[in-house]
């Protein structure tokens, strides 16, 4: 059960419209679109609504699909499965454990050791590198700034 809780009309406050339709509405961006399908930086990736921590760069990889692809989360129980049969397929959805974001999906035709292909999309992630730091060296946040979006 996520424990970020904000109604609709603070998601839409915080995030862009194509953000807010991929991680609130279930969206899919198209492939080989997203900032970070061929991004090869060092860092954590993580959630662009509440800033868990979800996936590493040391398990991206390029699975050719057009979407960043990891083959294992961050830790055990950043990430939730659903059941999705959406658009007459069976896939297993994959969400943020903390505020419910819509990811992506996994596959289970990715390379070892899992043999998992998480498969997410860009607008639903921030990506922060290991040479990134704040003019006051405070840690990287993506809390809300107050630019409305709407």
């Amino acid at each position: 059960m996520p424990t970020v809780k904000k109604s609709d009309m603070e998601w839409k406050r915080q995030l862009t419209a194509e953000e807010y339709r991929i991680t609130r509405e279930k969206g899919t961006e198209a492939p080989f679109t997203g900032i970070y399908w061929d991004n090869h930086s060092s860092g954590v990736y993580r959630c662009k609504c509440c800033n868990t921590a979800l996936f590493s760069s040391e398990t991206k990889y390029d699975s050719g699909s057009g979407w960043p692809s990891f083959y294992k989360a961050i830790e055990s129980g950043a990430i939730d499965e659903h059941r999705d049969m959406s658009h007459g397929m069976i896939r297993t959805e994959i969400t943020c454990h903390n505020c419910g974001a819509h990811l992506g999906h996994v596959f289970e035709d990715g390379p070892g050791p899992t043999g998992l292909r998480y498969c997410v999309n860009s607008a639903s992630l921030n990506l922060e590198t290991d040479d990134y730091q704040r003019e006051d060296n405070s840690p990287w946040t993506n809390e809300y700034n107050g630019e409305d979006h709407l």
